[in-house]
């Protein structure tokens, strides 16, 4: 198969991109588009799918061409997604009745807050392994059917069609044919049983949502359909589909129980491996499905962070204190130390362990000398401490420690960030060759299913790494810093009164 190639469709937060890799697990070709972000109110945060379509098949098209130039073929497609992002379509005509709403989207903080009231938090923790929050896709499902005219007639009828992003992108594939997601997405809508793997119905007669427009759901590694022939020339099997995170869990090879990962994309996404153990949190994590493959299902423990990487876009748009997100690193390596000053980048709320949808952003300990490169390395530590939060919770559920962290996503290439996380964590760091590990492990559960690769020993012999950090702060540095985090941190919860 040295002519053929697996592609990944990579649908993110903020752009759309689609990538060929080899048998190697190298990429050969890449391509990436931004599309828009809409924010129509304060907490709201919505995508158009028409232009998400149009940018993963545009971006998808490069690469193919490029493929083309020398004579190879692409095997089979996976498709990796934003996760909890919500699209509603008409069935007949493929038109989404709403924009997509986003999973940072807020606006149904209200009505979780009176589900929880009625004491539904217990229930659905215990049967979807999620915290009751407007994150999920239930309640935004809930939103479109109840708030755009005519919508829920339509869809007690049959006419509409919910999913996620990768849901929505194999529905344009396959030219309508196909209406399916996997299990890892499915497990992030807060409708979805994890422990009979089933749509739980008294939960979709909570949300008032009626189980016609909901995908069939399959294992995260099989054929789901084909490409229709007008849009690459040739129909390519669909066989491999993950969420963002769990894509990167896979690609990270994070195979054995006890494998931890984090992710520093817009959000940032820990996840640890719990084998087939379903393991309740008792810190707030998140228990989700991992990946499911030949029948058996993989869970693992998720800690969420609303605001990541895209604290860095914030300084870039919105203070211009630089012009490019690559410039951040820079910025603040002018300055040795943070200068007393901690951002808290609870733009939407806090996530995991907190889950503080009332939190907002907070730069504090600003004195007449601070300045632009204080407040970047500022912003750097409030990723890493964000962080610390999450491995503290999580090693508390687990019973063990945790012994080193596999880190990706675009932030992960800034070395002063990964050097501040492993001070602060006190454990070895891992960065791998190969960055694009969501794409990757995308990728890999494709090429599993068509038998581009055989089995999970041919992928484990590619697993490289291409840098460690290792802990060079003392102890007591490290303390005194956590302890003004945590200072920090409390100034910025509950900072936005509810609407009563």
């Amino acid at each position: 198969m040295s002519d053929q190639f697996v592609l990944t469709l990579d649908e993110g937060t903020t752009s759309a991109r689609a990538i060929l890799f080899n048998k190697k697990g190298e990429i050969v070709a890449s391509s990436q588009k931004e599309f828009r972000q809409t924010y129509p109110k304060p907490g709201w945060v919505e995508h158009d799918p028409e232009e998400i379509w149009k940018s993963q098949s545009g971006s998808a098209h490069k690469v193919i061409e490029e493929a083309s130039r020398f004579n190879a073929k692409v095997a089979c497609i996976g498709i990796t997604n934003q996760r909890e992002t919500t699209v509603v379509w008409d069935r007949e005509t493929g038109e989404p009745v709403y924009n997509a709403i986003v999973w940072q989207d807020r606006r149904t903080s209200e009505y979780c807050d009176g589900l929880k009231g009625e004491k539904w938090a217990e229930i659905i923790k215990y049967r979807t392994g999620l915290i009751l929050d407007s994150y999920f896709s239930a309640t935004k499902l809930r939103w479109i059917l109840n708030n755009v005219e005519g919508a829920m007639e339509k869809a007690k009828a049959g006419k509409l069609a919910f999913g996620t992003i990768d849901t929505w992108l194999i529905w344009k594939l396959t030219n309508g044919k196909v209406h399916v997601t996997d299990v890892s997405n499915a497990s992030r809508t807060m409708m979805y049983n994890i422990r009979t793997l089933t749509w739980d119905k008294e939960l979709l007669e909570l949300f008032g949502i009626p189980e016609s427009v909901l995908p069939e759901v399959k294992s995260s590694s099989e054929v789901y359909g084909y490409s229709a022939k007008e849009l690459f020339g040739v129909e390519i099997p669909i066989s491999g589909i993950a969420g963002d995170q769990q894509a990167a869990t896979f690609g990270q090879m994070c195979f054995e129980k006890g494998a931890v990962k984090n992710t520093y994309g817009t959000g940032c996404f820990m996840l640890c491996n719990t084998g087939s153990e379903i393991v309740s949190s008792g810190n707030n994590m998140v228990t989700t499905i991992g990946w499911q493959i030949n029948g058996e299902t993989v869970y693992a423990l998720e800690g969420s962070i609303f605001t990541g990487g895209s604290i860095v876009q914030w300084l870039r748009d919105e203070l211009g204190i630089i012009k490019s997100s690559s410039e951040v690193e820079a910025l603040a390596a002018k300055v040795p130390d943070n200068g007393g000053v901690y951002l808290v980048p609870a733009l939407t709320g806090l996530g995991a362990p907190h889950w503080d949808q009332y939190a907002r952003g907070m730069i504090i300990g600003l004195t007449r000398g601070s300045n632009a490169s204080n407040i970047a390395r500022a912003a750097l530590e409030g990723i890493a401490f964000q962080t610390y939060d999450v491995l503290e919770a999580m090693q508390e559920d687990l019973g063990s420690p945790i012994k080193e962290l596999r880190v990706d996503g675009g932030a992960a290439v800034n070395n002063l960030l990964m050097q501040f996380q492993a001070d602060i964590l006190g454990i070895p760091v891992y960065r791998p060759v190969i960055f694009e590990t969501t794409a990757l492990g995308a990728a890999y559960l494709a090429g599993l299913a068509t038998g581009f690769w055989k089995d999970l020993e041919e992928i484990k012999g590619q697993k490289a790494i291409e840098r460690t950090f290792v802990k060079q702060m003392e102890d007591s540095k490290s303390k005194e810093l956590i302890k003004g985090w945590r200072k920090a941190l409390s100034r910025a919860k509950s900072w936005v009164e509810p609407e009563k």
